[in-house]
């Protein structure tokens, strides 16, 4: 069975050798977290001018992102936008002027309906009407040929029923990929477009935007931010190549702890999230400065590859998470390690160095700390005393690359996922709990049309030639079925007959380097998957 147009894209992105060195996630400052629509012209340039004499455009801030607040309305006769008389008394070209001369890039805001979020939360009465629906192609001149932004995050406040004046309901698709045709057209092909629909919003986004909003929003509190990352931990599939899983801007120096502070920081690096500072950089403590600067961190964030990591043990009984990611390589010698604590005690942590896929002597820098640590020996272990609602980020130079034997079902890419609207309503997969499953998590609510599979983009193999392959099932009903196939190869047919214990063994043919594995069926239900191994 051949694969639908959709699917035959993405195979040939995970199959196309990587050319350059994509940007990486945006690094910058945001009005929203500390003011809320209460911003001016002055506020603006006073935060883009210590950024840039701070030390902070020196580690790697370079926007600053007015967020809502600047709208003034619409011209009631030509629709055209108005800026706030109060707020912007000169407009915002100067102030776009203003922060170009300090050598850092201007961001925007907007949303994707008739009305803004301060319109309809914060009684921002006079930013009624002035969202992008029905002002695409105006809107997006203005922002972007004429004044010059470099940045927009689009909301959804005013596409939602209740955030509209005709009590409709958009299709986010729809109206995102028209905003986005609408800013190509004005000749600009270096904006960054930042989708807001507050949870992980289909795998079309990455077509129309560089980053998408993956959660609701942040809030200076513990609860937050660990939800924040607990949502993120398994969209390691949807993120790379310049496009990135955005988990909101930081709240770090607000009102949470050095240590909560620290875990906000250091995973939001580790998940390569864009860092958006959202406090008030003129009053920065100097241990909040010296962690919102950490080189080391930051470089884990912005690595060339753009790679989010994949959860590779997850301790069910203390709730506790090891992460890791290439760096600098794919299928290199160097990753990135995260031991995650999301707990109120302390948690010893380890993991084997070739659960790591890493073989020989390790060399072991500790990211948060900036400090070398006793090297690995081969086949040794990595662990630590990980303080309560803490975490550890680690740089690992090993001698050798082990070969990838299992690909959990939750690190692989599912063309129809999205959070959006309830899967189990939709008939889209998605990844579930399963305390029965190897690391915990399984892949449900497969099959029935071409588009609802299940692809590990990432098998790596050193040697072509047929390999044997085991697909571990978490379930297996009756009818269920599945196709398999290696790089847009035929699919091979299985069904509950073929399998032992819920798992069935097969040979494909897989090329040397990157293959990718799809798992399908167009017309009826499919296995839930556990995990796939490849010999």
């Amino acid at each position: 069975m051949k694969l639908n147009s959709i699917a035959t894209v993405m195979l040939a992105a995970a199959l196309a050798p990587a050319a350059k060195a994509w940007d990486g996630p945006t690094m910058g400052w945001s009005s929203w977290n500390t003011y809320y629509i209460d911003i001016n012209d002055s506020l603006i340039i006073r935060q883009a001018e210590t950024m840039a004499k701070s030390g902070l455009k020196d580690a790697g801030y370079n926007h600053i992102n007015i967020d809502d607040g600047y709208f003034g309305g619409r011209d009631k006769t030509t629709g055209k936008l108005l800026i706030h008389p109060k707020r912007f008394p000169r407009g915002l070209r100067p102030v776009v002027d203003k922060i170009h001369s300090l050598g850092l890039k201007a961001g925007i805001y907007s949303d994707a309906g008739m009305n803004t979020c301060g319109c309809k939360y914060n009684n921002d009465t006079i930013a009624t009407g002035v969202g992008l629906f029905g002002h695409e192609k105006e809107d997006a001149e203005f922002l972007f040929r004429d004044l010059g932004f470099d940045f927009i995050k689009i909301d959804y406040c005013g596409a939602s029923i209740s955030g509209n004046n005709d009590f409709r309901s958009y299709n986010p698709k729809d109206r995102y990929t028209a905003i986005a045709e609408a800013i190509e057209a004005t000749g600009r092909n270096d904006v960054k477009v930042n989708v807001c629909r507050w949870n992980y919003p289909g795998t079309w986004v990455s077509d129309v935007a560089t980053s998408w909003r993956v959660t609701h929003d942040i809030y200076s509190d513990w609860k937050s931010v660990r939800k924040i990352i607990l949502e993120s931990l398994y969209l390691s599939a949807y993120a790379g190549e310049g496009h990135y899983n955005d988990m909101d801007m930081l709240e770090v120096g607000h009102s949470m702890s050095e240590q909560e502070d620290r875990t906000h920081f250091a995973m939001w690096c580790m998940m390569t999230s864009p860092l958006l500072i959202g406090c008030d950089m003129t009053t920065l403590k100097p241990e909040t400065f010296k962690l919102l600067t950490n080189k080391e961190l930051i470089a884990i964030n912005q690595d060339p590859l753009g790679l989010q990591p994949y959860v590779v043990r997850h301790d069910l009984k203390d709730n506790t998470y090891v992460l890791v990611k290439d760096l600098e390589k794919r299928n290199g010698t160097v990753r990135a390690v995260a031991f995650f604590n999301p707990n109120d005690s302390a948690v010893r942590i380890s993991v084997d160095l070739a659960a790591l896929e890493l073989g020989g002597n390790a060399r072991v820098r500790d990211a948060i700390y900036k400090r070398d640590l006793k090297a690995i020996k081969d086949n040794g272990i990595l662990e630590a005393e990980v303080p309560a609602r803490g975490c550890m980020v680690y740089r690992i130079s090993a001698d050798r690359r082990l070969p990838r034997r299992l690909y959990e079902a939750e690190t692989a890419f599912l063309t129809s996922y999205q959070e959006i609207y309830d899967p189990e309503f939709c008939g889209t997969a998605y990844y579930a709990p399963d305390p029965e499953c190897s690391g915990g998590m399984k892949v449900t609510k497969l099959g029935y049309r071409p588009d609802n599979d299940l692809i590990w983009k990432d098998v790596y193999c050193e040697k072509p030639g047929f390999h044997d392959i085991r697909i571990k099932c978490a379930s297996f009903p009756e009818k269920a079925r599945l196709y398999v196939s290696a790089n847009d190869g035929r699919g091979t047919l299985l069904s509950k007959k073929d399998a032992s214990d819920n798992t069935l063994t097969l040979r494909l043919p897989l090329n040397e380097g990157f293959n990718a594995i799809r798992l399908y069926n167009d017309y009826g239900p499919m296995p839930e998957i556990d995990y796939m191994e490849v010999d």
